[in-house]
């Protein structure tokens, strides 16, 4: 297994009133994205909502690999605590839940929906 990309995983809880708000910001358009994109290591956000409990959210932000993200964070580190400091009230509760590297064995899966004529 080759070890890939490096993945922050986070855990929110948001209460009912700013749920559209913290899914506008938090999504893969929204303003962290963005910030993000300032890096060219910056590979995606998703946004993932539980669906059994009410108001609890996960953010999944890939990098290049873990140089990169810590270079982007001490680039950028101005703007990130700017916006962590707006962001802050749309959360009850927000934990990292750690960083993984991403393991490949060289093969990527695609279903056969996806695959092209070969």
């Amino acid at each position: 297994m080759v070890e890939c990309a490096y993945t922050c995983l986070w855990e929110y809880e948001v209460s009912e009133e700013w749920v559209e708000v913290f899914e506008r910001q938090y999504g893969p358009a929204g303003e962290w994205a963005r910030l993000f994109r300032l890096s060219p290591d910056y590979i995606e956000t998703l946004l993932l909502k539980d669906r059994a409990v009410s108001g609890r959210y996960l953010t999944v932000d890939r990098w290049r690999s873990e140089e990169a993200y810590r270079a982007f964070k001490s680039a950028y580190a101005v703007q990130y605590a700017k916006l962590d400091s707006e962001c802050e009230r749309l959360t009850s509760a927000e934990r990292s839940l750690g960083a993984f590297s991403e393991l490949s064995s060289g093969h990527s899966f695609r279903p056969n929906h996806l695959r092209g004529s070969a």
